[in-house]
């Protein structure tokens, strides 16, 4: 329904904005702006075109029968519809046009050579332009479908405030294919201050490193919450685990989740929140800091946020820069990759024979994925094999093989296996699972990997913790022999 407006166009003109019931119903120019034009439509219609509006106030905005005017000579009306604030406001041609839900439906029609696009309010009064002086776009690209977004909502309408989208934000067009553009969501080429969210560490590293790097924040004021979508590249990283830095307040006035996108590799998903009616903090700091195991081998690999990405203070979204990191390892393409790798048992119970064939290697690292969750170093080695002694049978132990050449290091190759002879619980190894075994557990319940009660023969399913999923190892093989 079109809200009520209380001041007529005469005042308005006067006074320049009224508020009812916490809403603007006309603003000054530049209090909304024309953030990001799709003017070539998307890879799976040109047709597809879409605007993204931006309000940069602290106040949403009633947007009922404000006009763009596209080149003097078509008027794109908007027929009811609020902006919030800091939000965006996105007309689409079509429902279809992307998978973003619009807030408006309006048959777009710009052309590719260029046009002028004029915000107006009901009024009639200017409140932004885009390449007003007509001509050529200042960017986007017809090729690619890729927008043109705004670099600075308050740096007005010049060719230097506007740059082609680098990247999208995981909006798709009709058929699925991903757009070069961020419909509803902060741009990719964003540069208009702010608090800047940076990934930080060690940016050059080595196959079967374990590396962590810290997300940080400068410059922020009263934040209240943030949501990260982190993408990297899987074949290149694996994912460990997640730790917060408690910089939006002390534990258990936050609540901070974090997974895995569907529990695929890839795509971490962070967000975390102040608790109530209060303000947000100030300051620099570190959000959180995350581990992966280096997987990969020689070459450049990004660790990025996605547009999706939002900081919020207290009153709702702010906008933030977004600064990834390029990971490099370098010097392994003249090493040879290990090749018909596998795990057997040992020549002795409670063994495991890693082997592999000769490459042109000086020599090999052989490392085990340990209960935390990490690669530690075995050995360093000249043979084709090595005996890793002292297992627990019926666990899987993984293990990476790592050539080395000249100080290089090549690709790590993954290699996993068990030994069946024996009983899972049997602590003690004297082939019965039994009373004494249970008093190996009960000494360490309840320890992590590091404490000083924690053993890690009496970890039965090997992840770090004894605790009662152990114990429900013991009582399925109680009182059994082997």
């Amino acid at each position: 329904m079109k809200k009520f407006k209380i001041l007529s166009a005469l005042m308005v003109g006067i006074l320049g904005f009224s508020m009812f019931a916490g809403v603007s119903f006309a603003s000054d120019p530049g209090d909304v702006v024309i953030n990001e034009v799709a003017w070539a439509g998307t890879s799976d219609s040109s047709g597809d075109e879409w605007i993204e509006l931006y309000n940069p106030g602290g106040a949403p905005i009633d947007l009922t029968g404000w006009t763009l005017e596209d080149d003097g000579a078509s008027n794109y009306v908007i027929e009811n519809g609020e902006i919030p604030a800091r939000g965006y406001f996105l007309i689409e041609d079509s429902e279809e046009s992307t998978s973003v839900l619009s807030d408006a439906l309006i048959g777009l029609s710009l052309a590719n050579s260029g046009d002028s696009l004029v915000l107006k309010d009901d009024a009639g009064f200017v409140i932004d332009s885009v390449n007003a002086s007509g001509g050529a776009w200042y960017a986007g690209d017809s090729t690619s479908k890729s927008s043109m977004e705004r670099i600075d909502p308050i740096g007005g309408d010049v060719a230097e405030n506007f740059m082609t989208a680098e990247s999208g934000n995981g909006a798709t067009g009709r058929t699925g294919i991903a757009a070069l553009g961020t419909p509803g969501s902060v741009n990719s080429n964003y540069d208009g201050g702010g608090p800047v969210i940076s990934i930080d560490g060690v940016s050059t590293v080595s196959t079967g490193d374990t590396i962590s790097l810290s997300v940080n924040v400068k410059d922020s004021i009263d934040l209240y919450a943030y949501g990260l979508d982190i993408e990297y590249d899987e074949t290149f990283l694996n994912y460990l685990s997640i730790e917060e830095s408690f910089f939006l307040g002390p534990e258990g006035e936050t609540s901070f989740f974090t997974a895995l996108e569907n529990g695929n590799a890839g795509k971490l998903i962070v967000a975390n929140s102040r608790l109530g009616d209060v303000l947000g903090v100030d300051g620099d700091g570190t959000f959180f800091t995350v581990s992966f195991e280096v997987v990969g081998t020689d070459g450049d690999s990004e660790v990025s946020f996605l547009s999706s990405s939002f900081l919020s203070d207290s009153l709702g979204n702010v906008p933030a820069g977004y600064n990834g990191i390029t990971l490099n390892v370098a010097g392994a393409e003249n090493v040879d990759d290990v090749s018909g790798g596998y795990v057997d048992q040992g020549a002795d119970r409670f063994s495991l024979d890693v082997i592999w064939d000769y490459g042109d290697a000086d020599s090999y690292l052989v490392k085990k994925l340990m209960p935390y969750g990490s690669y530690e170093l075995l050995t360093e080695t000249t043979e084709a094999f090595f005996t890793d002694e002292g297992i627990m049978p019926g666990t899987t132990y993984e293990y990476l093989v790592i050539p080395v050449k000249n100080g290089s290091e090549g690709q790590a190759t993954y290699v996993a296996g068990s030994d069946a002879r024996g009983l899972v619980a049997d602590f003690n190894k004297d082939d019965r699972v039994d009373g004494k075994d249970l008093e190996m557990l009960a000494r360490g319940y309840g320890s992590s990997f590091g404490e000083g009660s924690y053993l890690i023969e009496v970890d039965a399913n090997y992840d770090g913790v004894i605790d009662g999923s152990d114990l429900i190892d013991f009582g399925a093989n109680f009182a059994l022999t082997f």
